[in-house]
């Protein structure tokens, strides 16, 4: 069982920003994994012990960012609402937004949707994901609608709605049409903008909305780290609207 410190138990109920009898959804900062790893450090999976029942049960974690994402991140308190929650994930009836910081400028076109397929593949103890051809062994459909929010000479702030749940998919194809997200290393982001550093991987998912075990839909937003947002203040890239609008078109 994980034991956590006071200092642990603050920090992930720091990070709660949505909370209800059914669901728990945090702001997870970058840097933290989601689960598993290979880093000797709490997850947030462990950190789930801090709303622990009596009985030993924790909130389970629906969905997974990868370590250096930051966002919206969705637990259920009850086994039967991690099975509907689950299940509403398999049959895409929750909506991840997401927002992306690009180099070089903006893509072209501004908008559409990327349709390409992946493989994963394994190169010692990494994983990482691989356009393909459609007929390769193991090839997976990908499908991701993108639109640029704001663009200037060196950069992009990029909105992405994955369709499809593959691995570092949006990472992959924004690298794929020549736009790789800055500060990611293993697609060929930038590490630098407009003369600053780029600390991590700039992509914060901003926003999740799902179906509610108690019933309706849900929307749930996460504001941009500070981090984040200094990148876009470097790139020259607008602050004033980072959320996306309600209405996404093809």
């Amino acid at each position: 069982m994980t034991v956590l410190s006071a200092d642990d138990i603050a920090f992930v109920k720091s990070l709660v920003i949505h909370e209800d009898e059914h669901v728990i959804a945090f702001n997870k900062p970058s840097g933290l994994s989601s689960q598993g790893g290979r880093i000797k450090a709490h997850t947030l999976d462990d950190l789930m012990a801090a709303f622990a029942k009596s009985s030993g049960n924790k909130p389970r974690l629906i969905h997974r960012l990868d370590r250096d994402t930051s966002g919206v991140i969705l637990t259920a308190r009850t086994k039967p609402g991690a099975a509907f929650l689950g299940k509403a994930m398999m049959g895409r009836k929750v909506l991840k937004t997401y927002l992306a910081i690009v180099a070089p400028g903006a893509p072209d076109p501004r908008q559409g949707t990327i349709e390409v397929f992946l493989r994963r593949e394994e190169v010692g103890r990494e994983s990482y994901m691989k356009v393909c051809e459609p007929d390769e062994p193991e090839a997976l459909s990908a499908r991701t609608l993108y639109r640029t929010l704001s663009a200037s000479s060196v950069a992009a702030l990029v909105e992405a709605r994955p369709q499809t749940g593959r691995m570092h998919q949006i990472r992959v194809h924004l690298a794929s049409i020549g736009r790789p997200i800055a500060g990611d290393v293993r697609y060929g982001g930038a590490l630098m903008l407009a003369g600053a550093p780029v600390p991590r991987l700039m992509l914060h998912a901003a926003a999740l909305e799902f179906p509610h075990p108690a019933g309706g839909r849900l929307k749930i937003a996460a504001p941009v780290p500070e981090d984040f947002a200094g990148v876009l203040v470097a790139a020259g890239l607008d602050l004033e609207n980072p959320l996306p609008a309600d209405s996404f078109s093809n």
